[in-house]
């Protein structure tokens, strides 16, 4: 499930949607930070969420900092990407490209949102997807424990680790939007129902690939096959090993 095997064309075929959002993102961030220019500090300035600016009626900031990240942070647009493109994929295909587009964007929104409700009209600059992934990750609790055909058990054990990682290390660092992080969950578990309506499993899914020329040269119609899926061994849990490894310096980085 999440388990990625895919060559880039063949995640570019499968996963548009989440495709687009990482490249939206890594586009803003480079124009945002990378490179200093008028440009692109005007552009983080006015798509920046700042509560004061937002009370004032500019009501497009709940919405832009999901696509915004922090200039110069190297670990904070590729932490996010990261976990993006491994936790995306599954969602996508379950619930189609516009729902899956609209729940994103909704959980992005709800945790902006609830940023703006609690934190005080002198809480500036909360950007970052973060929201939205946890929006992801609230939609995987609630299959978890309320749609348990949807998620095998190893990838629900896998959820839960990453979910408590996340929210205990957001915990000891004023430099995460704990509210947006914990609203993006609840608002992901709260809409799970509703956008769960008729999903199957990600399994059915899997072996989607783009469509292969006969004339390909020294295209294999049978290397498909040949990868090992849903085979169970050792291999899965170094894999979640790993993951739950590189989510968790990506963590340690973001906090530094």
């Amino acid at each position: 499930m999440f388990r990625r095997t895919e060559t880039f064309k063949e995640y570019l075929y499968a996963y548009p949607v989440i495709s687009l959002i990482v490249a939206v993102n890594l586009l803003l961030w480079i124009i945002t930070g990378l490179f200093q220019n008028p440009f692109g500090n005007s552009l983080y300035q006015l798509g920046a969420g700042v509560n004061l600016f937002i009370s004032g009626g500019e009501f497009w900031r709940l919405v832009t900092p999901i696509f915004l990240h922090a200039p110069g942070s190297v670990s904070h647009v590729l932490f996010n990407c990261f976990s993006l493109v491994i936790f995306g994929p599954a969602l996508e295909q379950m619930l189609g490209k516009l729902k899956f587009s609209l729940f994103y964007l909704l959980t992005g929104i709800i945790g902006n949102a609830i940023t703006y409700i609690l934190d005080p009209y002198s809480f500036v600059s909360h950007i970052g997807a973060s929201g939205a992934i946890y929006g992801l990750f609230g939609c995987y609790l609630f299959m978890v424990y309320f749609r348990k055909h949807l998620i095998d058990s190893g990838n629900a054990q896998l959820i839960l680790i990453i979910f408590v990682i996340g929210i205990i290390m957001s915990l000891f660092s004023a430099n995460i939007n704990l509210t947006a992080h914990l609203a993006g969950a609840v608002g992901g578990f709260v809409l799970a129902p509703l956008f769960l309506i008729k999903a199957n499993p990600f399994s059915i899914y899997r072996n989607k690939r783009p469509p292969q020329r006969e004339d390909d040269t020294g295209f294999d119609p049978d290397r498909w096959k040949k990868r090992p899926y849903g085979r169970r061994t050792n291999k899965k849990l170094v894999l979640w090993i790993v993951i739950a490894a590189l989510v968790l310096i990506g963590i340690y980085d973001y906090m530094n």
